[in-house]
């Protein structure tokens, strides 16, 4: 009979919009509201002080072939730390409004709370502001933690310890928050650093950077160093926990070269990643496995998150090779801290980890690698007896991410001009005179498949499939009611709906 099949039919389709529509535009953000102390190895305060100029060939240059233009008027203008987040203070508005704000390369929208907040200690107040003009449109923004909804704007911005010059921003006015704003933080709103394609409600609003590349005309270009690695709570004041160097490199912010990897996709910053390794033990994995739905690098996330086999297969490896034995399988999903007497780190218990990355010249990769000072990270003492460590890694169903716990360890170029992003070994990724973090290459990537980043899907796309089957359920649920109702309208000489021809018990059964 015809009723069944087209029953079946749309069960299926019905299935499958289930399936497509769980989706929904999600950043990584994940903070820890805990509590670090940090310090920079870096000290410039008698290094002279340049204003911000061009090179003029929008090149990757920290300075132009005489050495005469530097950056260090942006080195550490960033405070915070993994756990709380890096931010910079801005000044928004006429009278300007000092507010810090989050550093995101995860994101593309620049907000800002506009109405008070139990958990900030003040916001932007659009009223006061001569020159902020509403747009009227409203803006949603959900993450993976936390999310808000506001409305668009723009308004005048300078950074006191950025490039020299104000800009017109497109500016997101947070007037409602769940989840977003947390304990403990000491920033107002996030800079979403990556690209128009993720801005919300659309790319036609255009991100931070965008406007300040083409407003003053610096370089496509930013740089990032996040000074919190492997440092210890404390209840101390911030100190400087970082850089956010726009328009070039700073060269005192690293040390030998800058090992480069292409931006595959413009809209987060997504890279091509090629293997682990757990100590010097390669998972092998299909290189498809780590860039299951995308491979990122984003500052606006706390930790590194891997896909859940790629995950597993790292608790099995660093298990097997760990000194110790029988370890709580709460540590590895982050339920549980592990604690050590004061004074005895368990830093020597565990291995290094290792990402192969592909090299601009795509028969070769390179490896970054950290050690376990900033995946194995102190959280807090108890009792001031005990050290307590957390894992600095975690499963993630959106795509691996190189969060915060690896962008510690390295200067991280965001070369947008040449589409690459640059990892060098950080300045400040030092603990007791040595380093946490280790950069080798070239390697062969001979023996890895030529495009493991295949067979991704973009959000964007999703939305746009997902839209796509709502209508065709749309159409075919209309043509089943017809269906349903036209045909089987067969009544009796009283003109009664008899059992029979309702296809009720069918459907019921």
């Amino acid at each position: 009979m015809a009723h069944p099949a087209a029953v079946s039919i749309w069960v299926f389709a019905f299935s499958l919009y289930l399936g497509v529509c769980e989706c929904y535009f999600s950043i990584p953000l994940k903070i820890y509201p805990g509590k670090y102390n940090f310090s920079s190895d870096v000290d410039l305060s008698p290094l002279r002080r340049v204003a911000l100029t061009s090179d003029g060939n929008g090149l990757s240059l920290a300075s132009d072939p005489s050495g005469t233009v530097n950056f260090l008027d942006m080195v550490n203008n960033l405070q915070g730390d993994s756990g709380r987040g890096y931010y910079i203070e801005m000044s928004i508005g006429t009278p300007g409004q000092k507010v810090n704000i989050l550093v995101d390369t995860g994101s593309s929208n620049f907000a800002v709370a506009a109405a008070p907040h139990p958990f900030i200690t003040h916001y932007f107040d659009t009223a006061l502001s001569s020159t902020y003009q509403s747009n009227g449109r409203t803006v949603a923004v959900r993450y993976t933690q936390g999310n808000w909804e506001g409305q668009l704007g723009i308004d005048h911005v300078s950074i006191p310890k950025g490039p020299n010059g104000t800009v017109t921003i497109n500016i997101a006015a947070i007037l409602s928050s769940n989840g977003f704003f947390l304990p403990g933080i000491n920033w107002q709103g996030i800079l979403g650093m990556a690209y128009p394609m993720l801005a919300r409600p659309d790319s036609s609003v255009e991100p931070f950077f965008n406007s300040v590349v083409q407003q003053l005309g610096i370089p496509d270009i930013f740089s990032l160093q996040m000074c919190g690695a492997g440092l210890s709570a404390s209840s101390a004041v911030d100190p400087a926990g970082g850089s956010l160097v726009m328009g070039g490199v700073e060269p005192t912010l690293y040390r030998g070269s800058v090992w480069y990897t292409p931006i595959i996709e413009e809209w987060y910053y997504q890279v091509e990643v090629l293997k682990l390794e757990v100590g010097e033990q390669n998972l092998n994995l299909d290189c498809r496995e780590y860039n299951m739905d995308k491979a990122i690098v984003d500052s606006g996330t706390t930790l590194l998150r891997l896909p859940v086999n790629v995950f597993n297969a790292v608790v099995e490896a660093i298990t097997h090779s760990s000194l110790i034995q029988d370890f709580s399988s709460g540590f590895w999903d982050g339920t549980k801290l592990a604690c050590w007497m004061k004074g005895e780190t368990p830093w020597r218990f565990f291995p290094k980890l290792s990402i192969y990355l592909r090299a601009t010249n795509t028969s070769q990769s390179f490896r970054i690698t950290i050690l376990p000072q900033l995946y194995i990270q102190p959280i807090t003492d108890v009792d001031g007896t005990l050290d307590c460590f957390r894992f600095g890694v975690s499963a993630s169903a959106n795509g691996l991410v190189i969060g915060a716990t690896v962008m510690e360890g390295f200067y991280v170029v965001f070369d947008r001009a040449q589409q690459r992003l640059g990892f060098a070994l950080s300045t400040c990724a030092v603990s007791g005179g040595a380093a946490l973090s280790e950069i080798a290459g070239p390697f062969s990537a001979a023996d890895v498949a030529a495009d493991c980043s295949a067979g991704t899907v973009k959000e964007p796309l999703m939305w746009v499939i997902s839209y796509t089957l709502m209508a065709v359920c749309g159409l075919i649920l209309i043509i089943l009611l017809l269906l349903l109702v036209l045909p089987c309208r067969r009544r009796d000489r009283f003109g009664e709906i008899t059992d029979e021809s309702s296809l009720v018990r069918h459907r019921i059964k």
